[in-house]
């Protein structure tokens, strides 16, 4: 895991659980587990999101090529 994928993680995963449990809330549903389940669904979707931007964000790199030259 590079530090690149471990920070988008730290701001995907809360971000999508923070929207997640707002969705809820404005919906109206003010019980714990709708609140749970909104912040889990967010926290697992921002895994994957963010290792495409991490690997979307390393195969642009202008500089990632240079480490990968002998």
């Amino acid at each position: 895991m590079s530090r690149l994928f471990l920070f988008l993680l730290s701001v995907s995963v809360f971000s999508l659980a923070g929207t997640g449990v707002i969705i809820v809330l404005v919906l109206g549903y003010y019980s714990w587990p709708a609140i749970l389940a909104a912040g889990l669904i967010g926290a697992v979707g921002g895994v994957p999101i963010a290792w495409l931007i991490a690997k979307r964000i390393r195969a642009t790199d202008p500089r990632e090529s240079l480490r990968n030259e002998p």
